[in-house]
């Protein structure tokens, strides 16, 4: 089937409407209607180019909340008429120890991602900026119904790239976690860590949005253009939430974990970091990375959203602001992350 879509025609070129062909359904496929698709700052640096040599065109979106209209042969855990997700990966091979652990997105013979990847069949993956995608059904979530549709598409990324790690590295009750950054991944992080019970604090460039932050579950807020901050907070945190996608100083952040702290990227900045490693050794301190999460851990994170009411503070806009929001999302004029209603490309 053709369906419409907004697609990036070449690195750094403004998406246009388009169309594109989705395969037939297979007998373990989803067939989604899209309702809403969140615009990830992951969606921009790919078109841009940022992160290498991309597939053009593109259809971006891995943050998608949809209803299923039809099932394959072979389905049973999704039905017609069901709300469903789909996130960062679409296919993994199934069989490697890393997919059989439950980690798909750490897949040894490459995941699946749900734009700009090569399926299992050989096609190009094109993403939820459209108004139908099929998926393989062992990488669709369920949407739980309390959730708000708009509110829920984000979590499909910015939720469990920022739930992973807070459950690896233990946030909960009697730990102290700092999340860098107060963006469209850092304010989930802050949700979500204070729903876990972890004593919550925001490290941002400037007091602007602190108000913000307070409302969204924060116990404290701190400026770090203030050289203060880093004084007063040294050694004082389980846990860092590093989201942000620009260059930090590694080793300034490091000097605020705790002995066996530590710092967690999440964000993906494209220029190389670096650090001392007396930053680490002084006080067993890690520096580590994370991913999404695998299917498993994205739909716990899904049913714990939902249990704990907590949704992405969302603009939705139609398909044809996108690429204006882009330009607002580069300029942090968004509080705190795009949907598209892609009903809106019918």
């Amino acid at each position: 089937m053709r369906v419409n879509a907004y697609a990036a025609p070449a690195a750094g070129r403004p998406l246009a409407l388009t169309t594109i062909e989705r395969r037939d359904v297979g007998p373990n496929d989803v067939l989604i209607e899209i309702q809403y698709a969140g615009i990830c700052h992951s969606d921009i640096h790919t078109v841009n180019g940022d992160w290498g040599p991309q597939p053009f065109p593109v259809v971006p979106g891995h943050e998608i909340v949809g209803l299923v209209t039809e099932v394959g042969s072979a389905v049973t855990r999704h039905h017609v008429g069901d709300r469903v997700g789909v996130g960062c990966m679409v296919n993994s091979c199934g069989e490697c120890t890393n997919c059989r652990n439950g980690d798909e997105q750490y897949c040894l013979n490459g995941m699946v991602p749900t734009y700009a990847g090569t399926d299992r069949d050989g096609t190009t993956t094109q993403g939820g900026y459209s108004t139908h995608v099929v998926v393989d059904a062992d990488y669709v979530l369920s949407v739980p119904e309390s959730l708000d549709a708009a509110a829920a598409a984000p979590l499909l990324c910015a939720g469990i790239t920022t739930y992973a790690p807070l459950r690896r590295w233990g946030a909960g009750p009697g730990k102290k976690v700092a999340v860098v950054g107060l963006g469209g991944l850092g304010h989930m992080a802050v949700k979500i860590a204070h729903a876990l019970g972890a004593d919550v604090t925001v490290l941002s460039q400037s007091l602007k949005k602190q108000e913000d932050g307070l409302r969204l579950g924060a116990d404290h807020y701190h400026a770090t253009s203030d050289p203060d901050t880093f004084k007063q907070l040294a050694g004082r945190f389980d846990l860092i939430v590093n989201t942000v996608s620009a260059s930090i100083d590694l080793n300034a952040y490091l000097g605020l974990l705790a002995v066996d702290g530590t710092l967690v990227n999440v964000g993906a900045p494209a220029e190389p970091l670096s650090l001392h490693v007396m930053s680490l050794i002084g006080a067993r301190r890690s520096f580590a990375g994370s991913m999404i999460g695998g299917i498993a851990l994205t739909q716990e994170m899904l049913d714990f959203c939902a249990e704990h009411n907590i949704g992405a503070e969302v603009e939705v806009i139609s398909a044809d602001k996108v690429n204006e929001a882009y330009e607002r999302v580069l300029a942090s004029d968004v509080r705190y992350r795009f949907v598209i209603d892609t009903t809106t490309l019918a």
